[in-house]
């Protein structure tokens, strides 16, 4: 399928008879020929597509106008499956790729451990074992977990829907924490369990390729395993080990005939598929070194494609936990490539990468909550992050290490992370440089654009605010553009409906995962627009494929942003664009400027909250946790907030979230005369 230059189908944006029409101009630009879009994304695409040569273009504009005469309403998009190579998404930086057999057997690490941990690596391991408080408290925590797993049952190959990854995801947990135990204490008790735990998974019949997370995880923790722990294990164990990283692994990650979409994806896939495979060759590298080459090589050529959408400023576009998620395989390769080569091939100096440590602290607000936006989770754990700790060690900023977690009592930490062995690698490797400082008004520009005003790390008020534009086709997108999120006083005023378990919803049958604008995600209540804080105009979805960039950013003593939403109505008006504006440490202006059309019937200003709502004369007051919010209607203050219970949800398969409602102001088009007009409404709360 041909993807715009986001990654999103273009296929999704077929015009409506009235954007055909509106699209009988050819525009020629610098770049090339560029046939017109309809108005949903006609913009975008002049400011952002790429377009190749002239007589490929030539030849896109013959077939459009050919089929618009046998099918005006799909000309266009069938024009552009058709001619995929019109449309050229501009190569990512590479990473240094020198990878061959010979580069191989010159430069890779002869004898273990070379997986994060090295002789001299380890030996500081054990140094701050002996020194460093939080060093050992973290590794007493491993060891409670350790104990824990003793008296588990060995892993079975049990799929969960079309899932093997909750298996897989517990083997790395199992052998992070057991295998740097063993390393530590030497203990023949856990060498016998790792023992049984490796050739128990080796001799799965498969590692469920068809959901290609669960091998890549697979294939990471038998990696560890046989890297910390592989000299002292039974050589018919090792070779079960390494028979099974080969045929389980990476050879179902070369399918005959095709490269499959995680290599150069552009999400979490690539970056957790493409890891797992290159820790996976380097174990089995003197077996099979061509092999190995090969997998590492094609690894490095195509995570770029993930890593370049870190960039301009450091956000992840599928938000904080997935940013966790991707994330901390990234870093996980960065140090065992580092480990085994002496170099990461340029991961860590990837541009935008480190920056992100900013956007993933900036994401969890004073309250705990994460700024929740995408198929992001609620919370995060109640253990230090580990993956933050690799920037700490990266940069030499405690401002990325969560020490008051890591030194908690051991036994209060939980289940730790399954990468948690490689994390108090980190946390011995942390070594304090200059400290820096979080901004107060921070932009992460890209995919999928968001703002953040804080009060502050002192802010006795606990001011906290995001919002954003982007498009929902973005991975694990909703329909959320122009929404936000507020919180004052310790209390989110303002919600995000967040993201549900997704087997709860495949298992019935449900299309999650699809996009077109009359998908099934888009019924539900966490992915479509009627469920966010935003604008919904005549009653209707969101255009699934509408761009909404972040126009204008200022910082200051009055942070304010402002993103254009045209493109979200598909036509349904003539301009629309959001304003949010911090005009004190207490409350907050949204601002929205509107042009309707002929087609515009209705705009409806929404705002999700789980307060106590009481409708007020020309605003409502929210009240919560014994504090309240003043919500003001400035510009239309004869108009009424209604407020529509949304607990329980319309739907069966929604999310159930205690006291969700939504308060909506109901506008009529014919209120906005001379065809422009302004919602002004300000958040208001206690000094």
């Amino acid at each position: 399928m041909t993807r715009d230059c986001t990654g999103g189908p273009l296929s999704n944006a077929i015009p409506s008879r009235k954007g055909i029409r509106d699209l009988a101009a050819v525009h020629i630009n610098l770049q090339g020929i560029f046939v017109g879009f309809d108005e949903v994304n006609q913009r975008y695409l002049l400011l952002r597509l790429n377009l190749v040569d002239m007589k490929s273009n030539l030849f896109l504009i013959l077939i459009f106008f050919g089929l618009l005469i046998v099918n005006p309403e799909r000309s266009f998009a069938r024009a552009i499956q058709n001619n995929p190579v019109s449309i050229k998404n501009p190569d990512p930086r590479k990473l240094e790729n020198p990878v061959t057999v010979k580069y191989l057997r010159s430069n890779l690490r002869k004898s273990s451990p070379r997986l994060i941990l090295t002789p001299a690596i380890e030996k500081t391991l054990r140094r701050k074992l002996r020194t460093d408080a939080l060093v050992k408290n973290y590794y007493a925590a491993i060891k409670l977990n350790a104990e824990l797993i003793l008296k588990e049952p060995l892993l079975k190959r049990e799929v969960t829907g079309r899932r093997l990854l909750s298996i897989s995801r517990e083997m790395l947990y199992r052998m992070n924490i057991l295998g740097m135990v063993y390393r530590i204490d030497k203990d023949p008790i856990v060498l016998k369990r790792i023992d049984d735990e490796v050739k128990a998974v080796s001799d799965f019949s498969d590692w469920n390729p068809s959901h290609f997370l669960d091998v890549a995880e697979m294939a990471l923790a038998l990696a560890i395993a046989l890297d910390w722990t592989g000299e002292d294990l039974p050589t018919s164990t090792v070779e079960l080990a390494e028979v099974a990283l080969i045929e389980k692994a990476i050879k179902p990650g070369f399918p005959e005939g095709e490269v499959p979409g995680w290599v150069n994806n552009t999400n979490n896939w690539n970056q957790v598929c493409n890891g797992g495979m290159i820790a996976a060759a380097i174990a089995i590298a003197e077996k099979d070194p061509e092999l190995a080459a090969k997998t590492i090589s094609r690894s490095l050529d195509g995570m770029p494609n993930a890593l370049k959408s870190y960039a301009p400023d450091g956000l992840y576009p599928e938000g904080a936990t997935y940013w966790e998620y991707g994330t901390s395989f990234s870093v996980t390769t960065s140090s065992f490539l580092r480990s085994a080569f002496g170099t990461d091939f340029g991961i860590a100096s990837y541009p935008a990468f480190v920056e992100s440590a900013d956007f993933r602290m900036l994401s969890v607000a004073p309250s705990g909550w994460y700024y929740n936006f995408a198929d992001c989770g609620d919370k995060g754990g109640n253990s230090g992050d580990i993956t933050l700790a690799w920037f700490a060690m990266e940069t030499g900023s405690p401002l990325y290490l969560e020490r008051d977690k890591f030194l908690q009592a051991p036994e209060k930490m939980g289940k730790l992370p399954r990468l948690a062995g490689g994390g108090l690698v980190w946390l011995a490797q942390f070594e304090q440089k200059k400290p820096n400082k979080l901004p107060e008004a921070w932009k992460g520009e890209g995919l999928n654009p968001i703002v953040i005003f804080t009060g502050g790390q002192d802010d006795p008020g606990r001011y906290y605010f995001g919002g954003k534009g982007g498009r929902a086709t973005v991975s694990h997108g909703n329909m959320d553009a122009g929404s936000f999120i507020f919180e004052l006083n310790g209390v989110r005023w303002v919600v995000d409906p967040g993201n549900q378990p997704y087997h709860e919803l495949e298992r019935t049958g449900f299309d999650l995962w699809g996009t077109c604008q009359h998908c099934q995600r888009w019924t539900l209540l966490t992915k479509n627009n009627f469920g966010h804080s935003t604008i919904t105009v005549n009653n209707v979805l969101h255009v699934n494929n509408g761009f909404a960039p972040l126009l204008a950013f200022g910082e200051g003593e009055r942070p304010e942003a402002t993103f254009d939403l045209k493109a979200v109505f598909g036509g349904k008006l003539d301009g629309l664009t959001r304003k949010f504006v911090k005009d004190t440490d207490h409350s907050l202006m949204i601002e929205d400027n509107i042009r309707p059309n002929d087609s515009t019937t209705s705009i409806t200003w929404q705002l999700m909250t789980t307060a106590e709502v009481e409708i007020t004369e020309g605003g409502a007051v929210l009240t919560q946790d014994g504090k309240r919010l003043i919500l003001l209607n400035l510009s239309h203050p004869d108009l009424t907030f209604s407020v529509t219970s949304l607990d329980p949800p319309p739907l069966e398969l929604d999310r159930k979230i205690d006291d969700l409602k939504r308060i909506e102001l109901r506008i009529p088009a014919y209120i906005f005369r001379g065809r422009e007009g302004q919602i002004r409404v300000r958040l208001t709360g206690e000094n």
